[in-house]
């Protein structure tokens, strides 16, 4: 009996010590949140004085203390909050309350040469837009993130549109890059883009978007500039245990019924993880504001009645009826990590868009009649996989290692019908992108670091159209929008960039970059053009470089000198493509077409006062050598040739000797008291060709002034975004031309009005895991359309979203 009373006893007594011990050890668990909004701080790093101990906080914000005894110092570090310092026992709860970093000169790290660095280290002029300000914004697509900077102008034929135009440059000269693979195609158009809204807004963690060529480490295209965006982060669990995280978030607006959903879950091992997400969104058609600009309005649109197309009134001109389209984005991720020095990651992303009504091609009239009964981009569908291998171990030829291997599968249709024509011309092109990318920095001295890599792409372009009669069904071959043969594009490149630290005030960056560019088309059907050669070949080298130069003073200022150069060489849209630009026009292949050079020159200034007021001010010079512009040309000798039944101009895309872009940029950010901030942006911009004839991308005189309060659970902002004029005459030829897209002057003829709304942003926490949002933008209801776009931005819209996290 006393045996089993001994026993039972021991029982009772391991079981007191075992939940002693599982109390002791909660009490190790710190939580770390923002001192303003709350919520929990992730990648927050602690150590002890040797750094022979570490912990980093999770997604929750909690923090291991475990590994540290009680009256041992911690240190804590974060870049965006005050350095803190404590121990265990000086812990009264188990919440720490951090506070942010008063304005000064950011010292985040950015990724800008494919390597995160220090900004204070880097010359060039960078803008970073973090997840709060994504998640308090509210984009319903990414093209409305990357507009949210208020330092890009995007440009929208359609709802289902945004194509982002950077110091005059834009489509196919400015770059795309998703988590370190470049999006851009053999396909890319001089014209206006929308790939931009295949990317899911819901799932940018981060994006940086570098002004100015940024062709040394990301090569061709990058001329005006690159947005370098970064999906979310696979996370690893901090502790022995399974952990799960993630979002829940629903979000509706009223100026076009915008539904939208999404969810995005961590499932967190010790060497693995697990990241799924996925985002459902539905537009109806965009209603536009209601005052100013009557010219503006959709009077009457084109509905089929028995199989007839009709004019039928609109009865609400205010509403853009067909406008509206659906999008589906999904995203898997994997990781693994089997040592420190290794790590794995393998991602999958889908996007796909229902049918997107063309509207500035269904708002142009032949005649007294609407000039088209359809005019719809097919589904465009964008599928990616990448896998990405990071290697850390110093050795004599690196430090870090990267490989990113990626192959891209796109697609994208167009599908056009006269008024009351039953023939329905359909292209659809398919490309299949490959891309390796390997780079390596390595520090020779504490001070020098140099960064160095190889790239190789290739893209294969399938083109095929047919006309089909609607009314019976029955298809037949039609003119590809692109050589029906073959269609391959390779770059193979090398880079190589040198950092030095002279002392703690100066840093120097050089680069140089080697590429090899090769495009190869072939013709097959000839019967719909004769043309004079039977395939399109082109290959050429090209060797660019920069030189940076970053002066710090002191630690309230920076000044920045960046010289570039950089080049875009000729893809298979500018070299072989046909298509109607505009009504009577029709763009030829040019076998002829050289590639283009830009020679670029920035300076830039930022300086903090007291702690509370940061001022940055940036100045630029571009050189544009044989630039591509559209111009007349011939065909087999004629300067007009029958298109689609209509006779059409011809012109081509060709190599101009030369152009300038210049312009200046500035922000001013102020803290005032009360928890208020008030911050400043804007842009001006001027670029013509030799002969002073205005260049196409181009932007007015865009801004946007934001006032703030920040306290506890409640963010809130006013703010207005402006836009100036843009007169008749400093409208770009192909501009000129477009009436049906600009309001009228008093000389009747057509040109870009300036613009001006009011916004109102806010978001409260409610608890923990739940936030929500509300907004209402362009409050006075103003009726505007941004320059060059074919679509009228929305009118009043009202917005309400909410977030869980768990």
């Amino acid at each position: 009996m006393n045996i089993k009373m001994n026993l039972i006893n021991k029982k009772i007594g391991l079981t007191l010590i075992s939940l002693f011990l599982s109390l002791f050890s909660y009490n190790q668990t710190l939580i770390l949140k923002d001192a303003e909004l709350l919520e929990p701080v992730a990648d927050a790093a602690i150590y002890n004085m040797e750094k022979t101990k570490s912990a980093l906080s999770n997604a929750k914000g909690e923090i291991l203390l475990d590994v540290f005894s009680d009256n041992e110092v911690i240190y804590l570090q974060h870049p965006s909050y005050k350095e803190v310092q404590f121990t265990k026992a000086d812990l009264k709860k188990n919440t720490l309350f951090l506070e942010k970093r008063v304005i000064e000169l950011k010292e985040f790290v950015i990724s800008a040469y494919r390597w995160e660095q220090n900004k204070s280290e880097i010359p060039n002029k960078i803008t970073r837009i973090e997840q709060k300000e994504i998640l308090f914004n509210n984009p319903q697509t990414t093209a409305d993130l990357i507009a949210n900077s208020k330092e890009v102008f995007v440009q929208k034929s359609q709802l289902g549109g945004g194509s982002p135009m950077i110091r005059g440059f834009s489509t196919n000269t400015v770059l795309l890059v998703v988590d370190g693979v470049r999006m851009n195609n053999a396909i890319y158009r001089e014209g206006n883009l929308q790939n931009i809204i295949s990317l899911d807004a819901n799932t940018i963690q981060s994006s940086e978007v570098i002004f100015g060529p940024g062709s040394v480490t990301y090569g061709s295209d990058a001329l005006g500039g690159v947005m370098d965006f970064h999906t979310l982060t696979v996370k690893l669990s901090t502790s022995e245990k399974m952990q799960l995280s993630g979002n829940a978030f629903t979000r509706y607006s009223t100026a076009n019924n915008e539904k939208t959903a999404h969810l995005d879950f961590n499932i967190g091992l010790n060497k693995w993880a697990y990241l799924s997400s996925i985002s459902y969104s539905s537009y109806d058609d965009l209603k536009m504001g209601s005052h100013s600009n009557k010219e503006y309005q959709r009077p009457e649109y084109v509905k089929q009645i028995n199989g007839l197309d009709s004019i039928v009134a609109n009865s609400d001109p205010n509403l853009q009826v067909q406008s509206g389209y659906n999008q589906l984005n999904m995203m898997q991720k994997v990781r693994f990590k089997p040592t420190k020095n290794l790590d794995l990651n393998y991602a999958f992303h889908y996007s796909e868009l229902s049918d997107v009504p063309r509207y500035d091609r269904l708002i142009q009239y032949s005649g007294e009649n609407l000039k088209y009964g359809e005019w719809y981009y097919g589904p465009q569908i964008w599928m990616m996989h990448a896998l990405n291998v990071n290697y850390v171990k110093s050795n004599l030829f690196f430090d870090n290692s990267k490989l990113t291997i990626a192959y891209q599968n796109y697609e994208e249709s167009r599908h056009d019908r006269r008024y009351r024509k039953v023939d329905l011309t359909e292209t659809t092109e398919k490309v299949d992108a490959y891309s390796l990318n390997i780079d390596f920095d390595k520090n020779l001295k504490r001070k020098n670091q140099v960064y160095y890599g190889i790239e190789a792409v290739y893209n294969s372009v399938n083109s095929t159209a047919h006309v089909k009669d609607i009314a019976t069904g029955i298809t037949t071959p039609d003119q590809t929008r692109y050589p029906d043969g073959l269609n391959n594009y390779t770059i193979l490149a090398a880079y190589l960039s040198y950092k030095e630290n002279f002392g703690e005030k100066i840093t120097s960056i050089a680069g140089v970059r080697a590429n090899y560019v090769s495009l190869y088309s072939t013709l097959v059907d000839t019967s719909f053009f004769d043309f004079p050669f039977n395939k399109i070949s082109f290959n050429t080298g090209a060797v660019n470089g920069s030189l940076g130069l970053v002066y710090r003073p002191d630690k309230k200022m920076q000044i920045n000198l960046n010289l570039s150069s950089g080049f875009h060489a000729p893809n298979i849209d500018d070299m072989a493509k046909i298509f109607d630009p505009e009504p009577g026009t029709i763009i030829v292949p040019n076998e002829n077409l050289k590639p283009e050079y830009v020679y670029n020159i920035d300076l830039g200034v930022e300086k903090t006062f007291y702690d509370i007021a940061t001022i940055n001010l940036t100045a630029f010079y571009t050189y544009l050598t044989d630039a591509f512009v559209r111009r007349d040309y011939t065909f087999n000798g004629q300067d007009s040739i029958v298109y689609k039944g209509e006779m059409s101009k011809v012109l081509a895309i060709v190599n101009a000797d030369k152009a300038y872009i210049y312009g200046v940029s500035g922000s001013v950010k102020i803290k005032l008291p009360l928890n208020l901030n008030i911050e400043s942006v804007m842009n001006y911009i001027q670029g013509e060709d030799q002969d002073n004839i205005p260049l196409r991308h181009v932007t007015p005189l865009f801004g946007s002034t934001r006032l703030s309060y920040s306290k506890n659970e409640l963010t809130a902002s006013i703010f207005a975004d402006y836009n100036g004029e843009l007169k008749y005459e400093e409208l770009a030829p192909s501009e000129q031309d477009k009436t049906y897209m600009y309001a009228t002057d008093q000389n009747g003829n057509p040109y870009s009005p300036s613009w001006l709304t009011l916004n109102f942003m806010a978001e409260y926490n409610l608890k923990d895991w739940a936030t929500i949002n509300i907004g209402m933008e362009n409050i006075f209801d103003n009726r505007y359309r941004p320059y060059s776009s074919g679509i009228v931005a929305p009118g009043r819209n009202f917005l309400i979203g909410l977030r869980i996290k768990f």
